[in-house]
């Protein structure tokens, strides 16, 4: 069966290359056969994952060499994929959840008239998306890392007429390539240390490195998933990519590209095992980014940019979970492909309610949509359960673990992280509830259309009349029927991983594993875990359902109005990054233009200078060169004399 694993990702590449090369002949049908070829891959996903639990241990692994794309010498870069327990589970994830993704997009994207380019970049990304979990060298994965971001960017962007999505995309990508540098690097620095590119030889070398290599290409990788997955300090783009598509947002922060950086720290565990000071700050970076994305969801009145926030609170618990070492990497893992239901469910949620309120996006314009949109209503609610943690659904099963985890790591950094990840439960707890009874509960506070051309510039497709009130309604199946799915998923997913530890099993011979204790019973983790919950919910009700929604946002504390410019993210970075960078430009073309210019310019002025003096001596005067020739005469003679007298 190795000969399918190639074929995960062929079928969404073919299905790129005939809709961005086919051209408007495939206008009506690129739809379907991008929905088609995302299916085929999930097929075939299925089909290996039964062949592979017909296996046992080691055979489980599968490997498929393609070519050899530069042999030359000492270096070799392989095409080959490798599929096992860890990669199996992200090609289940990343193909099931995108072909959900591309299903919704059909009624969507609807009345886009670029609808073929949209799924022809939808499969590019799959395609891209594929080919990092599959790899079986950190070369190959550096090109599907490249791949995601082109993809990404294409996306982000496909509303190219608005500014802001362009602005968007632009400013994804560029953060991102600060992240790629890392990846890039760390590629570079295992070559030059261990000689290949390879998993299996990179980590077999990794038990006799020193710590200070490891350390070096760990904070690497580190610094390549911050970028990728939106972790402090290159959190920045994720916000602003809401300008793309609503299914893109589930794409891009559900199952696929903000995991990839998840994905490459699990994958290198035997570097980060032996890099102590690395693993601390992958720790450090997902403890911050867990409190910092949760703080910004709390203070937005765009749907679409709190669960953003959601997003980068929720990697965050993943990257903190993986920093813990092979106590917290199964967990990290399972709290990804639960996230990857529920976070989906609510994104594809809120596509609804906008599909139903004219493309507005502001919950303060919603209220008692509950009427209106019950299948919404329903599958979205499940999905917010599900990520407060609520017992029984995918959400309490997983984040609780990384909860567990965090204690069991012991010692006063073991109380501190599982106190940051508790409290984050907390304020997840009180965001989300926000963002259910701000959009679903109270009164209605809809307010008239918008100017058709603003309407326009947001969804192609859009009708509005000005001063008429939105007539908010159920969407179509083929919207449904997917978030359907998905908050099937948040429901039992997390419940089903854990009978008989069976998610743990599953990955244990990939990652490792080693139980974690607690310095309390886990029972008292759990009850303190819901109470936190439980406070969450009540501020939040106490806040938003028992008071009527004001149309416009208070001012608000200083927190808050912190909070609602992200944190003053983008203010750091223009003054830090921008600033700061174009004072180093000025200082270096000062530096050039007066030392390093100056000093050559200098020696030039002062060679011609002489020169022209000593031109002058050169007269024509037959008087003047014996004057010379008797001085210098003179000269020789005096020399003459003082030697012999010394």
């Amino acid at each position: 069966m190795d000969h399918l694993i190639g074929a995960l990702v062929g079928a969404p590449l073919l299905g790129a290359a005939l809709l961005l090369v086919g051209g408007r002949r495939l206008d009506r049908t690129g739809h379907l056969i991008g929905s088609a070829l995302a299916a085929v891959s999930f097929v075939i996903g299925v089909v290996l994952f039964a062949g592979m639990l017909g296996r046992s241990g080691s055979a489980r692994t599968m490997t498929s060499h393609l070519f050899s794309w530069v042999p030359v010498g000492g270096f070799r870069a392989d095409v080959a994929f490798q599929l096992d327990q860890l990669s199996m589970t992200f090609v289940l994830l990343i193909t099931g959840v995108g072909t959900l993704i591309h299903i919704y997009s059909i009624g969507y994207m609807a009345h886009d008239d670029n609808r073929r380019r949209f799924f022809g970049y939808l499969n590019l990304f799959l395609a891209a998306m594929l080919l990092l979990v599959l790899a079986d060298n950190y070369l190959l994965l550096y090109v599907g890392w490249e791949g995601v971001g082109l993809a990404s960017y294409l996306l982000i962007g496909f509303w190219q007429h608005k500014p802001s999505a362009a602005t968007a995309a632009k400013k994804a990508f560029i953060v991102n390539r600060v992240g790629d540098v890392g990846l890039s690097i760390a590629v570079m620095l295992l070559f030059a240390w261990f000689g290949t590119f390879s998993f299996g030889p990179v980590f077999a070398h990794t038990g006799s490195a020193s710590e200070g290599k490891l350390t070096a290409i760990g904070l690497m990788l580190l610094l390549a998933a911050c970028g990728k997955s939106a972790q402090v300090p290159l959190q920045s783009w994720l916000g602003d990519a809401m300008e793309g598509p609503t299914p893109v947002s589930a794409l891009i922060h559900a199952a696929t590209m903000v995991t990839a950086g998840v994905y490459l720290i699990t994958r290198s565990a035997a570097v980060f095992d032996g890099a102590p000071t690395a693993q601390l700050a992958v720790t450090v970076v997902g403890a911050v980014t867990l409190i910092f994305g949760a703080v910004v969801g709390c203070a937005k009145d765009d749907i679409k940019k709190a669960l953003a926030g959601s997003t980068m609170s929720q990697i965050g618990y993943m990257i903190l979970a993986a920093g813990l070492g092979p106590v917290g990497y199964v967990f990290a893992i399972m709290h990804l492909v639960t996230h990857g239901f529920f976070k989906a469910g609510l994104f594809l949620g809120a596509g609804s309610v906008m599909h139903g309120m004219n493309d507005e996006v502001d919950m303060r314009k919603f209220g008692a949509l509950r009427r209106y949109m019950p299948v919404t209503y329903v599958t979205f609610g499940l999905g917010y359960l599900a990520i407060i943690g609520f017992p029984g659904l995918s959400g309490f099963w997983s984040k609780d673990k990384i909860i567990e985890a965090a204690f069991a790591k012991g010692g006063t950094e073991g109380w501190i992280l599982g106190a940051v990840a508790l409290l984050g439960a907390g304020i997840t707890a009180f965001y989300m509830t926000r963002v259910m009874l701000m959009t679903f509960f109270g009164e209605k506070r809809w307010q008239p259309a918008p100017d058709p051309d603003r309407a326009a510039s947001v969804e192609p497709g859009v009708e509005a009349h000005p001063g008429e009130l939105p007539h908010p309604h159920e969407s179509p199946k083929v919207m449904t029927v997917p978030m359907i799915v998905l908050a099937l998923g948040s429901v039992f997913a997390g419940g089903l991983f854990s009978i008989n530890s069976a998610f743990l099993n599953w990955l244990r011979p990939v990652t490792g594993h080693a139980e974690g204790h607690p310095p309390v019973a886990s029972w008292v983790v759990t009850v303190a875990t819901l109470v936190v919950l439980a406070i969450g919910v009540g501020l939040a009700w106490q806040a938003y359902g028992r008071r009527p929604v004001p149309a416009v946002a208070p001012r608000g504390s200083l927190l808050t109005r912190a909070a609602r410019r992200d944190l003053l993210q983008d203010d750091f970075n223009h003054v830090v990054l921008v600033r700061g960078g174009e004072h180093l430009t000025r200082s270096l073309v000062y530096l050039d233009h007066s030392v390093v210019d100056g000093v050559v310019n200098g020696a030039a002025a002062g060679v011609g200078g002489l020169s022209g003096r000593l031109r002058r001596v050169q007269n024509g005067f037959a008087r003047s060169y014996a004057v010379s020739m008797l001085g210098g005469t003179a000269l020789v003679v005096a020399a003459t004399l003082l030697m012999r007298a010394v």
